[in-house]
């Protein structure tokens, strides 16, 4: 058996080195190409996103939008309510979710109290207007009496919705929903219809049997079935 010599050793020693290095760097240069080329940083928070080349997740750092954006935005229409001086006395807004509509009222400047809400069969928000029936002229007559839509009959109609209440400085907020009618109905083929608050409150027809009319006739009688006793007509918006 040979006998190795002290710089045989060392020799060998070298050669071992030689070969180690170049596979530790080519491991650095693979690592490198994984890598962002970009380093956690030691302050809380700070870490840097690492690219993966998928979108990042709605609502993530640098996503630009909310969570839940990229669904699919609801069907809405929104209008604004004018008294009969023109003022924008409010606003609606009609949105498609799941099997009903939300609907949303904002006003301002409106009569404190409770006051009928409806939507009219009419895409027509006319002052000093007669209704399509005919009769005296009146604020916002045009619009026609409440939505009905297509396969629904008796009461409520479909266009009643609930009452408004306005508060003692003239403001008021509704959010209520209905499965009564869709965004489509509303569209009325291009026609449009028309959202009214009333100057009184409805009664939905709620008139007990004691209060009965002359002569044995029926109670509540057309006339409160067809408009809910909610008076004239305070502010209106088409709806298209």
């Amino acid at each position: 058996m040979a006998m190795l010599t002290r710089r045989d050793t060392q020799t060998r020693g070298r050669k071992s080195w030689r070969v180690v290095a170049p596979m530790v760097a080519l491991a650095a240069v693979g690592l490198t190409a994984c890598s962002n080329g970009e380093f956690p940083s030691d302050v809380p928070g700070t870490t840097p996103p690492v690219w993966t080349g998928m979108p990042a997740p709605a609502g993530a750092p640098g996503s630009g939008g909310h969570a839940g954006e990229g669904a699919e935005p609801a069907d809405q229409v929104r209008t604004s309510l004018r008294n009969a001086d023109g003022t924008n006395v409010g606003s609606v807004v009609f949105a498609s979710a799941d099997d009903h509509v939300t609907v949303t009222v904002l006003g301002s400047g409106l009569t404190p109290g409770f006051h009928g809400l409806h939507v009219h069969s009419v895409g027509k928000c006319e002052t000093n207007s007669v209704a399509p029936t005919g009769g005296e002229p009146g604020n916002f007559l045009s619009a026609g009496g409440h939505f009905q839509a297509a396969g629904h009959t008796g009461h409520p109609q479909s266009g009643d919705l609930t009452s408004l209440y306005v508060r003692e400085d003239g403001t008021a907020e509704l959010v209520t929903s209905t499965d009564a009618f869709t965004i489509e109905d509303l569209r009325n083929n291009g026609a449009g219809t028309a959202i009214v608050v009333h100057a009184g409150a409805d009664n939905f027809g709620n008139v007990p049997t004691r209060y009965g009319l002359p002569e044995g006739a029926k109670v509540p009688d057309q006339a409160t079935l067809d408009t809910g006793d909610a008076g004239a007509r305070e502010a209106c918006g088409v709806i298209k």
